[in-house]
């Protein structure tokens, strides 16, 4: 199985680092973000990553080089002309990502969530599509029935509510069915989303899910328990440093 790592971001939040570097150099107790999932996948037999590169993409380019991958294979998607987000930048990867099923992350989440258990899950249910979510707070939130099949999206702070096409649920009912469930970025894909992608240019994956989850099996993993941070502010490295050696 082949991997893709979302590294071109811009990392608005994480300045004053991302006004010199990409954030996904950025060191966690010696070691960049991007090191780390990259040896996240080698725990699990992944040595072939695509990562995607935008803000300060030479810097990546470099450490990539001189690393020598740090042992695992790593292909460029370069969107220097244009950063596309989480799902233009998978749409314009696909050609790297081979012809079977494929897992990504983004460069910016640390975890030890089970990836075999995450792919048996997915292979299991038969999805188009299965990821990792936990109970942690959240405000942003993916909503999922009682057999874990995903039927929208909220943002609680401002009770904006999405929905696939011709849901039945609405915002006034939603919460009474079904439950909220913070996304990890940690995601399996069955290779023939890129033949249902619609979209193009710049969008994001919650897009992509909200569009085709009413017709396919968009299934939440959960696996609150395991460590688990978003290394989103620079306040955050310290707490990524206590929970990851």
């Amino acid at each position: 199985m082949k991997a893709m790592i979302f590294a071109a971001g811009l990392g608005t939040r994480f300045k004053p680092w991302t006004d010199q570097h990409p954030k996904a150099l950025a060191p966690v107790n010696g070691k960049s973000l991007l090191q780390r999932n990259i040896e996240y996948l080698q725990r699990y037999g992944i040595t072939e990553v695509v990562v995607n590169v935008h803000h300060f993409a030479d810097q990546i380019l470099e450490a990539v080089k001189n690393a020598n991958g740090w042992g695992s294979t790593i292909l460029i998607s370069d969107e220097r002309d244009e950063v596309l987000e989480t799902g233009g930048g998978l749409l314009k990867a696909a050609r790297l990502l081979g012809t079977d099923s494929f897992l990504t992350i983004n460069a910016d989440v640390l975890t030890d969530l089970n990836l075999d258990a995450l792919i048996k899950f997915h292979q299991k249910e038969k999805a188009l599509v299965s990821f990792g979510v936990t109970n942690r707070k959240s405000t942003r939130n993916i909503l999922f029935d009682e057999n874990s099949r995903m039927q929208g999206w909220v943002n609680l702070s401002t009770n904006e509510f999405r929905f696939p096409p011709e849901s039945a649920y609405t915002a006034e009912n939603a919460l009474q069915y079904l439950t909220p469930k913070a996304y990890s970025t940690v995601v399996v894909f069955s290779h023939e989303i890129f033949s249902l992608i619609r979209r193009q240019g710049k969008f994001s994956l919650i897009d992509v899910y909200l569009d085709l989850a009413g017709t396919n099996k968009i299934m939440g993993f959960d696996h609150s328990g395991d460590r688990f941070i978003d290394v989103g502010k620079p306040e955050s490295v310290a707490q990524a440093e206590a929970l990851f050696d």
